[in-house]
């Protein structure tokens, strides 16, 4: 007993002793020392969901892949599509789903995309998740091309992550459009969701789009019309996960004039930049949305190659709260290529607010229709990949201050090498740039935006194109937005003092 008590003693004293030293020398937090700062590391893990590009027996589909090369990266890891394994028509059937299926696409290397071309008529939904070296800002592209028939169109969405909220202006539930919202679960469990639309005169009131069901690892397209009582245009949508978590994106058709996937606007902001309007624009519609409780009056202005002008007879938009507004803005592009800027009449009275333009090209029986959501600033790099061909079209607007960017090409599928040039972009402008790859490049390949120490903040759109079988000019536009490769880290110290009372 004396000697477990004395043994018991001795230990405390030894812990003293240690303690003591440890807060002799332990680094000292003082009032005039700064806390270290988070260090910047790479993620670990990504997580992208792909919506189903349609049943059209006429339709060709390219998944591709790519992770920019990342510093600070090490290790091994790998990015993988799985085909999710239903697919529920209008929340119904919602019963537990089984495991995703066997990969589609593998892609094991930074800095070279990896496509794959699947029978799109059979291809659901897509499940992806990059671990290790691959997570680090890892892109999808998904591009499918109907070149002939009812459905002929350029569609084209680059994969989103899961989330829980998610405005969609711009939507339709007339007889000129057929809109699905695809609502994609990537987890084990299901997920519920409540879709609420917008129209001119406030809510649409409807309780089917209450509490649908999305099965586990499975998508549920739904149909926007079935939640409006009457033919509606110029709507916003708001999809809101109330358990787990989805991804949303609308496949609109729109009749005679083709038509695209709608993607999530940028979060509600008094600014906001629609970049990568084409020079060659017949029609522009306007969609905005104030999710508040105040009205919003907007600026509106075109910010092109040389200058932002105020567009004569559109110099303003009212947007009252909980309402939506539009705003025909065709022919103000007059031949020039730009972007919207959207900006508060009042600096004084910033009041949120989301909006996306639809955007038209051809004439006649040759309509092509695409979306360009308003889009944040591209942070601290982004990528796009699925590009073909000799170049693409890439559109960078510096709306607050002059910008320099770096704009990197991958190598392609099939081979090549990556190139990098350093543009600039002046002051409340947009510039217009056929972006090429590489020397001997082949297959699909990526590019990369990074704007350089001391820019101003970038916004940026890339333009793919191509041919339907009877000539007309079909096209698909994607935002650029920051990849998120980048997480702060808290640096840590260890302090073993002893706090006395």
């Amino acid at each position: 007993m004396n000697r477990s008590t004395m043994s018991l003693f001795g230990a405390v004293a030894a812990l003293a002793v240690l303690t003591g030293v440890a807060a002799a020398t332990a680094p000292d937090p003082g009032a005039g020392e700064k806390p270290a700062r988070a260090a910047a590391q790479p993620v670990q893990r990504s997580s992208l969901l792909c919506p189903a590009p349609g049943d059209s027996a006429l339709a060709d589909t390219t998944y591709t892949a790519f992770t920019p090369v990342t510093s600070g990266t090490s290790g091994s890891g790998e990015a993988v599509l799985r085909p999710s394994p239903t697919e529920v028509r209008d929340g119904k059937n919602a019963e537990q789903a089984p495991k995703a299926g066997k990969p589609l696409l593998t892609a094991r290397k930074q800095g070279t995309p990896v496509s794959e071309e699947p029978d799109s008529s059979k291809t659901p939904s897509l499940v992806g998740e990059a671990s290790g070296p691959l997570a680090p800002g890892w892109t999808v592209q998904q591009t499918t091309l109907v070149d002939a028939g009812a459905d002929r169109a350029l569609r084209g969405i680059s994969c989103g992550a899961p989330d829980t909220d998610f405005w969609l202006p711009g939507v339709d539930t007339s007889k000129e459009r057929s809109d699905y919202v695809h609502l994609t679960n990537p987890d084990d469990t299901a997920a519920v969701v409540d879709i609420a639309l917008y129209g001119p005169k406030g809510e649409l009131r409807s309780e089917v789009g209450e509490g649908i069901q999305i099965p586990p690892l499975s998508t549920v397209p739904v149909l926007l019309s079935t939640l409006s009582g009457s033919p509606e245009s110029d709507l916003t949508a708001h999809v809101t996960a109330t358990t787990g978590r989805i991804s949303a994106a609308v496949d609109a058709g729109t009749r005679d004039a083709g038509g695209d996937w709608l993607v999530p606007a940028a979060d509600p902001a008094p600014r906001l930049v629609l970049p990568g309007i084409p020079d060659d624009a017949t029609k522009l519609r306007l969609v905005a949305f104030a999710p508040g409780t105040d009205d919003a009056s907007l600026k509106v202005q075109f910010a092109r190659k040389s200058s932002t002008i105020v567009p004569a007879g559109h110099e303003n938009l009212l947007v009252k709260s909980g309402m939506t507004a539009s705003l025909d803005l065709s022919g103000i592009t007059h031949g020039e290529a730009g972007s919207l800027v959207l900006s508060p009449e009042d600096p004084k009275a910033p009041t949120p607010v989301v909006a996306a333009l639809e955007v038209t090209r051809g004439k006649g029986g040759d309509l092509e229709t695409a979306f360009i959501p308003a889009t944040s600033p591209v942070g601290a790099r982004a990528s796009v990949t699925g590009n073909t061909g000799k170049s693409v079209r890439l559109t960078l607007s510096a709306p607050e201050a002059a910008a320099k960017v770096a704009v990197t090409t991958s190598a392609g599928t099939k081979g090549g090498a990556p190139a990098t040039k350093t543009y600039t972009v002046p002051k409340a402008t947009s510039q217009v740039i056929d972006v090429g790859p590489g020397k001997d490049t082949k297959g699909e390949w990526s590019l990369t935006v990074a704007p350089q120490p001391g820019s101003g903040p970038v916004h940026a759109a890339r333009q793919l194109t191509a041919k339907s079988g009877s000539g007309t000019s079909l096209f698909t536009i994607q935002p650029l937005e920051d990849d998120k490769g980048m997480v702060r880290v808290p640096r840590t110290v260890e302090d073993l003092r002893v706090t006395e009372d």
